[in-house]
């Protein structure tokens, strides 16, 4: 059993892209948005259960946004260690014998999420995930829960990425750069994919020493969640957990965002491209291109006659 001073702070960042999710329901009308939004609460639930000095954060990751689900606006923490949130107290209405702190973070999150997707307008190209946002909110919370702790306490903390839709390769820079500021504060990143393999998840968890799993069958993923990423890093030591796979480290050019294994590297900014330029176009840093030497030929002696 955890003491009294010891927090475990756990941060679900979940993919509410709309267009995977529509496509989603038109393959598979059993598996939707509504389904994986209640495995996570089981998720969430089961974690705030454990102890109580368990806290707890979803983020839903859309393309336009990345807005907190709980705790939000609405909800102001009263010692339920789900972690405090900006608002007004929240009256527990729960009546069935639910723990009231679950059954006010179930309502919260449902309604949160009906009022994100009913707002949600997409135009244009912008169809991708904005997953680097929500991790990096996901890091400054991290970092205010842990300034708010008393003296003496100390706080766990953790990431579960919820994957849906494919990578962005533009979004490789921001993604390494929150990678490795998750790596300085030793915050653990698991990745839960539904779909097509993500190879930045995958360098994000082989670097913070987190569990990326792509799970067979998504009517399963409560399962999947409870099996595999409730438990923490002491407690998985002791678990036979699906074994590690092959990290795609390939890095994304920064001309054309592709993924490349064989590309240039700038000296001074460490920038990438596919292509040779002698200017980086990063750093505008000029490079010294060594030209071919060329051979003076030796002119011949007139040879004397004899």
């Amino acid at each position: 059993m955890a003491s009294e001073d010891e927090h475990s702070l756990l941060v679900i960042v979940v993919d509410v892209n709309p267009i995977w999710w529509g496509q989603q329901a038109q393959k598979n009308p059993e598996f939707t948005l509504s389904k994986c939004l209640d495995a996570v609460m089981v998720m969430g639930n089961s974690h705030m259960v454990m102890t109580r000095t368990n806290k707890l954060a979803i983020i839903a990751s859309h393309c336009l946004d990345s807005h907190f689900l709980y705790p939000c606006k609405n909800w102001k923490s009263g010692g339920g260690g789900a972690g405090d949130g900006p608002g007004e107290d929240i009256a527990p209405t729960c009546g069935d014998g639910k723990y009231e702190l679950l059954s006010i973070a179930n309502d919260l999150i449902a309604e949160e999420i009906r009022n994100l997707m009913t707002k949600t307008e997409v135009r244009g190209n912008q169809t991708e995930t904005l997953l680097a946002g929500s991790l990096s909110k996901a890091l400054c919370y991290i970092h205010r829960v842990t300034k708010e702790l008393e003296a003496g306490q100390e706080i766990k903390s953790r990431i579960l990425v919820i994957k849906a839709a494919e990578d962005c390769a533009l979004q490789y820079m921001n993604f390494m750069n929150v990678i490795f500021a998750a790596q300085k504060q030793n915050i653990l990143i698991d990745a839960c994919v539904l779909d097509s393999e993500s190879g930045l998840l995958q360098q994000a968890c082989d670097i913070t020493g987190g569990l990326y799993l792509k799970i067979p069958q998504k009517m399963a993923l409560a399962q999947y969640l409870l099996w595999v990423f409730l438990p923490d890093s002491d407690q998985r030591s002791q678990l036979v957990l699906p074994p590690p796979v092959h990290v795609d480290y390939r890095a994304a050019c920064f001309c054309h965002r592709n993924l490349i294994e064989i590309g240039y590297v700038c000296s001074v900014c460490l920038s990438i491209f596919c292509n040779f330029s002698p200017i980086c176009t990063t750093c505008e840093t000029a490079f010294k291109i060594p030209m071919p030497q060329i051979v003076k030929s030796k002119k011949k002696k007139p040879k004397l006659s004899t």
